[in-house]
């Protein structure tokens, strides 16, 4: 049952279809609330006049039961019998479905994670990474069909500068079949160092990106190529444990020809100009500053990439809309593409969007692939799963080795996703092994093992779950706990409309509060078969709707923990 839009219907005939209605922080308070603070400018009245101006003008439903005046809010109270029945029932008809919405017709890419070949994949990817597969997974709940895509940096100058040091440095070294992710991440920090020490190296790396774009050295090209493979196959490896899929991988060397012939169209068009001999576009009177294209060398910048890369995803894949979710740190440089595209007469710039999320940083400071200061994937990995084997083998001491080493690794993956996407995409997050690695309070194992305990009390319980007396769910905690349930269709609306997964998250802890909160205070098994069998349909639901939560963020609902 939508209660928002039955509001909506008595509210809309009053004061029109632009207003939103809130869920109030406090139960007390109603469980929905419209705020008329926008409605001022239309009314030209204040506020808390227009809300009792409002409340003469309706009348409560079979499915509202009460309406209040606070100040400038119009509270609604749903009517408790009909909010119990028909959200459990909702959950039970709908099950992994429930907070789904019907098919949408708009095609959405949306591109992410975007680790470099050659460099590091570090912890700082990882956010990215998941918010990514976080969104996906929302707008395709939410009805859309969605496009998920990767596209990664496979040439240019980060390259260049790994080949130079592997032949300078590394020559017929034999790559290692352990930790391989380190030993190509040293080698780009090592050519970093070599080339901040002796800059004249840099004409030598000039020249390796010159034949790398030409492909006019053979055995540069096969290098380039065995090397690239093996940064893939570890990122592959990664992708597996954080769950990211990709329908579609895109990479620089694929759009590098089109860039550059993009780049010398607008040069011809006079909408890019030559300056000292490389292809710029001047944005400054945008107050974008310059947009280089083209090196004074002819090589091709990744500015002119993401250009053909714009192009060949609207003409090719035949999509609405295009989210590029990518960190902050690269909000100017979206900001120029979308103005270029927009100069250059693409008729889809205006669907394009970036979304914008924030840093992760150690406690000593900012993470560089060039200086190495850093956490590397495969290191925090390891760091993560010996401590959640502890914390495993503490508890269940009778479990086999596989079980505990599959719960660990579950219980590592959903400490380290859930840390990343719980905050919101513009807060900046220090990443501190100790808050990471916390089995309570705000975390991703606090959210699974309130799923794992219901498992484990149905599995225990004979009693079947079908006729419930709903009536027997009285208490102050089960009222909360089902006003909770009840929301969640317009939690996952919000999350999608706001691109913003921490929605989901803080919403699938405050579920868990709720639920150790009736839990700790009443038997869900008590001497009675009627109020059993009612508690057991009730925290089925919460298992249900805890399960979607973490399906929404990409992190597993175990079982057993």
């Amino acid at each position: 049952m939508n209660f928002k839009l039955e509001i909506r219907k008595i509210l809309e005939p009053q004061i029109g279809k632009e207003f939103d209605i809130e869920i109030p922080p406090n139960p007390e308070m109603g469980d929905f609330a419209l705020p008329c603070f926008t409605l001022a400018k239309t009314f030209k009245k204040g506020p808390n006049e227009i809300a009792q101006d409002i409340l003469k003008k309706i009348r409560p439903t079979k499915y509202i039961s009460e309406i209040k005046v606070s100040g400038p809010y119009l509270n609604f109270f749903i009517n408790k019998s009909f909010l119990i029945k028909e959200t459990l029932q909702e959950i039970f008809k709908k099950k992994g479905r429930y907070g789904a919405h019907k098919k949408n017709k708009e095609r959405v890419m949306i591109e992410y994670s975007q680790a470099n070949t050659h460099k590091a994949f570090h912890v700082g990817h990882i956010r990215g990474t998941s918010l990514g597969e976080s969104l996906a997974r929302i707008l395709k709940f939410y009805g859309f069909s969605v496009v998920q895509a990767n596209y990664q940096g496979d040439t240019g100058a980060h390259v260049a500068k790994w080949l130079w040091a592997y032949l300078k440095y590394h020559k017929g070294e034999t790559p290692p079949k352990v930790n391989l992710e380190s030993w190509i991440a040293n080698i780009y920090v090592e050519a970093v160092k070599k080339l901040e020490e002796v800059p004249a190296f840099q004409e030598e790396v000039n020249k390796i990106n010159l034949h790398l774009e030409n492909k006019s050295d053979k055995s540069l090209i096969k290098l380039w190529s065995k090397t690239r493979k093996l940064s893939l196959i570890a990122f592959e490896k990664i992708y597996r444990d954080l769950g990211a899929h990709f329908d579609y991988y895109f990479f620089e060397r694929e759009v590098e020809k089109r860039g550059r012939e993009i780049a010398l169209e607008l040069l011809k068009k006079g909408i890019a100009e030559e300056s000292d001999g490389a292809v710029i576009i001047n944005l400054e009177k945008y107050s974008l500053g310059v947009w280089v294209l083209l090196r004074k060398d002819g090589t091709c910048l990744y500015s002119a990439k993401d250009l053909a890369l714009a192009e060949l995803k609207f003409k090719k894949y035949k999509i609405d809309r295009n989210l590029y979710v990518v960190g902050a740190a690269q909000s100017l440089h979206l900001k120029q593409l979308f103005k270029t595209l927009e100069l250059m007469g693409f008729k889809n710039a205006s669907k394009c969007y970036h979304l914008s999320f924030s840093e992760v940083r150690l406690p000593t400071g900012k993470m560089s692939s060039r200086t190495g200061q850093n956490v590397l994937y495969s290191d925090m990995k390891s760091t993560l799963i010996k401590y959640a084997l502890n914390q495993v083998k503490s508890r269940h001491e009778d479990w086999a080795e596989k079980k505990i080493n599959e719960s660990a690794n579950n219980i590592a993956i959903a400490a380290l996703k859930f840390n990343m996407l719980a905050p919101d995409n513009n807060k900046l997050i220090i990443f501190d092994y100790e808050k990471v690695l916390k089995f309570e309070g705000d975390t991703g194992p606090y959210v699974q093992y309130a799923h794992a305990r219901i498992c484990s009390i149905l599995k225990k319980s004979k009693l079947a779950i079908s006729n419930p007396k709903y009536k027997l769910l009285d208490t102050e905690e089960e009222s909360n706990l089902i006003r909770q349930l009840s929301i969640f269709p317009q939690i996952v609306l919000e999350a999608e409309r706001a691109y913003k997964p921490n929605i989901i998250a803080n919403y699938a802890l405050e579920l868990t509060r709720k639920f150790n909160k009736f839990y700790e205070l009443h038997k869900v098994l008590t001497d009675s078969e009627d109020l059993s069998r009612a508690r057991l349909v009730l925290i089925s639901a919460v298992k249900q709707v805890l399960a979607n939560s973490l399906y929404l963020l990409g992190i597993d609902a175990p079982s057993h923990m």
